[in-house]
């Protein structure tokens, strides 16, 4: 099983850098479109759709795993912060499983969904441009199916009480890069 984790949490971080290139590509595409329209007079062709419907569907949709891996969603604790730290453990680990079944019926629904655009072709006419965006469907059930499948990982871990191969850790302070540690340091100079 833990194992399995290892697998997962590799497949997780490299989704996760999708995610990121994503972005970037996005940044990129934007500022080179407002170049072409500012200074050259010619923006990009189908700049909105494609950011909207390419650049933020993966951005948004791919490293949804990665947050749960990294136990990265919020978390408001009104009521469970005040029980036992035992049953605080059961309703959390109760609450991946039920979460569990909730993004599997997404996954599904939009695999359905993903299939119909496939079948018609689905494309958003932009300007003289008629751009396809059917691909983009896809992306939604890969990366909710993704996320499923890391709360029913962390949720057998929890019911068995086994070793979770997941990268659960966060990133400490003393791991920081040297430049970013550099610049902390000096924030904490001046408070003083």
């Amino acid at each position: 099983m833990y194992a399995l984790g290892r697998w997962l949490s590799k497949i997780t971080n490299l989704m996760t850098v999708i995610g990121g290139l994503a972005i970037a590509l996005m940044m990129l595409h934007v500022t080179f479109d407002v170049i072409g329209r500012y200074v050259f007079g010619t923006p990009i062709p189908g700049t909105i759709t494609i950011v909207s419907h390419y650049y933020m569907i993966v951005a948004a949709f791919v490293p949804l795993a990665y947050a749960e891996q990294k136990n990265g969603h919020i978390t408001v604790e009104v009521v469970t912060e005040r029980l036992p730290k035992i049953v605080q453990k059961h309703l959390e680990g109760w609450a991946l499983a039920f979460s569990g079944v909730v993004f599997s019926f997404l996954a599904v629904r939009t695999w359905g969904e993903a299939l119909s655009k496939h079948a018609i072709n689905a494309s958003v006419v932009q300007g003289d441009a008629s751009i396809a965006v059917w691909q983009t469907y896809f992306v939604l059930p890969v990366g909710i199916g993704l996320m499923t499948l890391v709360l029913f990982y962390k949720f057998i871990v929890y019911l068995f009480g086994l070793k979770s191969g997941l990268d659960e850790g966060r990133a400490q302070p003393d791991e920081m890069p040297l430049a970013a540690s550099h610049h902390a340091d000096l924030d904490q100079e001046d408070v003083k």
